[in-house]
């Protein structure tokens, strides 16, 4: 049996546009946008690996991919002496003019790599959703099933398993189908009314992953997706198993973390997944210190609070609150919010169930309710946002069916 640290190559899939999380994605793509104050998406894939003893990634990039790359390469430098890496990888058009054309298409158009580096294993995993996994322990099932795929799978309620790739699996956990989007999920074995939803994160035996997406490129009928084309064919044609995510246990995890995992695909779903984290025992835990987040240091001072004085309530304060460092609260008041490096909120004003992106600034007076700024936004004196839907509307920001307030970045927000 091959020793899993050194015979698995990961490859990430961050080229997506992210367009539902628009204007976040504007200038940057899906993978690069910020979450958790101090954070990327894609570093809690890259941690996840990293984590686990796997020290050999690459990072298929496409889309606005300039932010991407340079948190990368300033953030992610591992120890090349001992041949580990984090190397973005931008798309080159290496077989033809296009574009990747799909998930599929974007290994084929790299399979340079898996031949330069000739890994036993390849992991082909998403760079855009929030969770925490031991990927040891899925390579763990992948080599005792002496498999040609293992799926990562996370058990949801059957009435919501219709939004997403379906497994079908037998009591031994093989995988008998596979169903994008079905009406009438099947369902787990022994565990009635859950089906197994499809995480998009794959490990291959390198000559099957190979001959399979060769073909594939080959069909003018395919969409050349992994998940609506390579994966139907080997679960024909191979050994295919599911790994159950609720059994992923990494060091220090709490019970109340079990099967965690968020898609962030739009702007209410990223909100609530920020909110997740400001609650007292927060189910998505990030002070576990045997399974940190890595992402890129900046060297900032600690955050600052300031003013505590009677009489107009001119005092400096967050509550169920994450503060970045260089960040000052100058007399105003933070609550249930998710800030970034650097914000500034000034004297009586009011910040509630919001995310702050890096440099935003709250002018005194101002009022901020169940909002999303990105970068460098700033309120004017005595400005609101997220109390009136049309009036935001007017000045420029995005309103979510469900009434989140998102805002671009460097946006300007008059009374």
């Amino acid at each position: 049996m091959p020793e899993p640290s050194r015979s698995l190559l990961a490859l990430i899939l961050a080229g997506g546009e992210g367009t539902r999380l628009l204007p976040l994605t504007r200038d940057r793509a899906k993978p690069a946008v910020p979450f958790g104050g101090r954070y990327r998406l894609i570093d809690f894939v890259l941690s996840n690996f990293v984590n686990s003893g796997f020290f050999q990634i690459k990072v298929l990039t496409q889309y606005k991919a300039s932010s991407l790359i340079s948190h990368i390469t300033r953030g992610w430098q591992l120890a090349p002496i001992l041949g580990h890496y984090v190397e973005p990888v931008p798309a080159q058009m290496r077989v033809g003019r296009d574009w990747f054309k799909g998930s599929a298409d974007a290994v084929f158009q790299n399979l340079n790599l898996i031949a330069d580096s000739q890994p036993e294993v390849v992991a082909v995993f998403g760079a855009d959703h929030i969770y925490k996994m031991d990927v040891s322990q899925m390579v763990t099932l992948h080599l005792e099933k002496d498999a040609d795929l293992t799926i990562a799978a996370v058990p949801v309620p059957r009435a919501q398993a219709t939004a997403f790739g379906v497994l079908a699996v037998d009591a031994e956990g093989r995988v008998t189908d596979f169903v994008e989007k079905p009406a009438d999920p099947p369902e787990m074995p022994g565990r009635p009314g859950w089906s197994l939803a499809s995480m998009g994160n794959y490990l291959f035996r390198t000559q099957n992953l190979v001959e399979a997406i060769t073909q594939d490129a080959t069909r003018v009928d395919s969409v050349h997706d992994f998940g609506r084309n390579i994966i139907s064919q080997m679960v024909r044609d191979g050994r295919v198993y599911a790994y159950d995510f609720d059994t992923n246990e990494p060091p220090g995890m709490e019970e109340k973390e079990r099967g965690y995992w968020r898609d962030v695909g739009t702007l209410d779903s990223y909100w609530e997944a920020s909110m997740d984290l400001v609650e007292v025992t927060p189910i998505f835990n990030l002070y576990n210190h045997r399974w940190p987040i890595r992402t890129t240091y900046q060297h900032l001072p600690p955050a600052k609070f300031v003013f505590n004085l009677e009489g107009p309530g001119r005092r400096g304060y967050a509550t169920d609150s994450l503060v970045s460092p260089g960040g000052i609260i100058s007399g105003g008041h933070v609550h249930r919010s998710v800030l970034a490096p650097k914000v500034r909120v000034h004297s009586w004003s009011e910040v509630e169930a919001s995310v702050l992106g890096e440099g935003c600034e709250i002018h005194r007076g101002a009022r901020v309710r169940r909002a999303i700024f990105d970068k460098f936004v700033t309120v004017e004196e005595g400005a609101t946002v997220g109390f009136d839907p049309e009036h935001d509307r007017a000045r420029g920001l995005t309103v979510t069916e469900s009434g989140v307030v998102a805002a671009t970045k460097g946006l300007h927000i008059p009374r």
